[in-house]
């Protein structure tokens, strides 16, 4: 089979394609043939060796993706050859064939294509727990999402509107905002051009927003912070622009804030049916229509190193999409 590998840290030209052994499953096993693979951010630091996890060498990138399953080893049940389905393993997945624990996946419903279903773990499994397991956001509240026209942004912006929350979109540009709106945000905040406490403030009466999602750190992570209403929750996602922050806890203590850590990789090992039952959650409403899944580009395997580069450079509005 096919596969990206990275076979020492280095930028993403350094990746290499090659011809690797079909995987065979072992028990409790499944072999899944990807049709497609998603990429997110966390792929661009994991190839250079900044990321939390660092896999031995050789490996492929991408964590999650959709196709059909191949074979299963024994003991497996709920799945067989030719089911459709989704999974996320972490890295792994930029490659013709996966070869994954069968509890790692997840049923795709019919109707949904596999560009659309092979982005949605990462990204919506999220911010779903952010929103509804960590925040507990409410109808009525108003919610903040910084780098809202990104993949992880843009789908806290979907659900958090499907949960009857107000959304202010907080991004870079205008038109990241204008495309934040086309999928459901009701205002809008540039922070490159605005201070962004003042215009949080401005949008709410001077009260301050519910919740704060920030997938985004460095500078706009403390103004969006004094941006929150008194007893404001504030959710760590995660450090896109590579920064960590120093958040002020004298204003936590102060202004009684909850800054709440979102790990989901850690999370789902812990909590596997609450995460199958938000995952079912999620594509039932990708396959209603009700959630957009938004893919910005779709690569060949070959043309992953372009791919991610314009993901550093934040050039991607949704999702990117590899075929092997």
């Amino acid at each position: 089979m096919k596969a990206l590998l990275c076979t020492h840290y280095g930028p993403p030209d350094d990746l290499e394609l090659a011809e690797l052994p079909d995987p065979r499953p072992g028990a409790g096993e499944a072999v899944v043939r990807v049709k497609a693979a998603a990429l997110n951010f966390f792929d661009t630091l994991i190839i250079a060796g900044k990321y939390q996890h660092k896999p031995a060498f050789p490996f492929s990138p991408a964590a999650e993706f959709a196709g059909e399953v191949e074979s299963v080893g024994s003991g497996v049940t709920g799945f067989s050859p030719g089911d459709r389905v989704i999974g996320n393993i972490g890295w792994g997945a930029a490659r013709e064939k996966a070869l994954l624990a069968a509890e790692q996946l997840v049923a795709m419903p019919a109707g949904l294509d596999f560009d659309r279903a092979a982005g949605l773990t990462v990204t919506y499994g999220t911010s779903m727990h952010a929103l509804k397991d960590r925040a507990k956001l409410k109808p009525g509240e108003t919610l903040a999402v910084l780098g809202a026209a990104g993949g992880t942004g843009l789908s806290a912006v979907e659900l958090a509107k499907l949960m009857g929350a107000r959304v202010i979109a907080c991004a870079s540009s205008d038109e990241k905002l204008a495309f934040a709106r086309q999928y459901g945000a009701d205002e809008g905040v540039n922070y490159a051009a605005t201070d962004l406490k003042e215009a949080l403030r401005q949008l709410t009466g001077g009260k301050g927003v519910d919740v704060v999602y920030d997938p985004i750190g460095g500078a706009q992570s403390e103004a969006a912070l004094r941006g929150m209403d008194w007893g404001g929750r504030f959710l760590v996602i995660g450090f896109a622009a590579g920064d960590m922050p120093k958040l002020p806890l004298n204003l936590v203590l102060l202004r009684s804030y909850d800054v709440l850590g979102v790990y989901w990789g850690a999370w789902i090992l812990r909590n596997p049916q609450r995460h199958r039952a938000n995952m079912m959650q999620i594509l039932d409403w990708c396959a209603r229509g009700k959630l957009s899944s938004h893919v910005h580009a779709v690569y060949p395997l070959e043309q992953a190193p372009s791919a991610l580069k314009a993901i550093a450079a934040r050039q991607v509005m949704g999702k990117v999409i590899l075929r092997p």
